[in-house]
């Protein structure tokens, strides 16, 4: 196989208690990526459609992770990148993600792969560091193994997938301001009270426990940060109403998609993340903000082959 193309998915990350820890991925949104060898060492980015981004190989995440990768391997040729951006930078829902790990499957594939799924997340998180100044693995990981996620550990990376309860679907409204990673991680704070870390760890504990046992309620009740959404929701224009919507029409829960803008809700079932869906658009259209809305339903495949 000399080339393929590859449907990347968006993913939350954080998923409200999990700061850099848990994400997961969606299935009805993402970019594509068609990657194909070529005899020269190196990789180069030919077009980019749907987002005005560099080609320059060193200032593009897809490139970045794809150099990782290469450094590692015995390949003696280069690779070719066509990137088709369906997801917004600086949405919140992982588009720096999306084009790092679709390069690096993609790379891998047509290597025959050599690399582990865990290898690969290593080599992303390259394309995260370059993007936000933090080589965080939070939105690459659940891309790359498809579902929930949890990174264990960073250091030794270990990454831990995680079911995805068969009714679970996700509503996720992305206001149309930008809101960029490396800005929102400076307003966090570097230290948290022990009272606010017993709260949080208690929720990474249940949510993890309800996506084993397929507890919905455990999950809404699980979805509660204490530590970073009281300060990052001051960036998102009538976050907490549209929390308050989500919920009222019946979401087990409400948060913020990574870094924001974007605000994610969990629902059981499709026709109550519908409904989610609804309560949140008349939050943004009364205080006139432009957005897109996305219902989907949990990926639980990651990174795909398109024919």
């Amino acid at each position: 196989m000399e080339e393929i193309r590859v449907f990347c998915p968006a993913t939350i990350a954080n998923i409200s208690c999990g700061f850099d820890v848990l994400g997961v991925a969606l299935d009805a949104v993402g970019d594509e990526m068609v990657v194909r060898k070529i005899p020269e060492k190196g990789i180069i980015i030919t077009k980019i459609e749907g987002q005005e981004l560099p080609l320059v190989t060193e200032k593009n995440v897809a490139g970045v992770a794809g150099l990782a990768l290469l450094k590692q391997s015995n390949y003696e040729g280069g690779f070719e990148i066509e990137i088709y951006k369906k997801i917004k930078a600086g949405s919140g829902i992982g588009s720096s993600a999306a084009s790092s790990t679709g390069a690096v499957w993609a790379m891998n594939e047509l290597l025959g792969k050599p690399f582990t799924t865990l290898d690969l997340v290593k080599f992303s998180m390259e394309g995260e560091r370059l993007a936000s100044g933090v080589a965080h693995a939070d939105n690459v990981a659940p891309a790359l193994f498809g579902g929930f996620t949890l990174v264990r550990s960073y250091s030794p990376l270990d990454v831990i997938a995680m079911p995805s309860p068969q009714a679970l679907y996700a509503t996720v409204i992305h206001p149309q301001i930008e809101v960029k990673t490396a800005d929102s991680r400076k307003v966090l704070k570097t230290n948290i009270t022990l009272a606010d870390g017993i709260k949080q760890w208690g929720n990474v504990g249940g949510l993890v426990a309800g996506l084993y046992t397929s507890d919905y309620d455990l999950i809404g009740r699980s979805l509660i940060d204490h530590i970073v959404e009281p300060i990052r929701s001051i960036l998102i224009p009538g976050f907490n109403d549209v929390k308050k919507s989500a919920e009222k029409a019946g979401a087990l829960g409400c948060g913020i998609s990574g870094s924001g803008p974007s605000i994610f809700s969990f629902s059981k079932g499709e026709e109550t993340a519908q409904k989610v869906a609804l309560s949140m658009k008349k939050v943004y259209q009364t205080i006139g903000i432009e957005y897109d809305v996305h219902v989907s339903k949990i990926n639980t495949e990651g990174i795909k082959k398109v024919s």
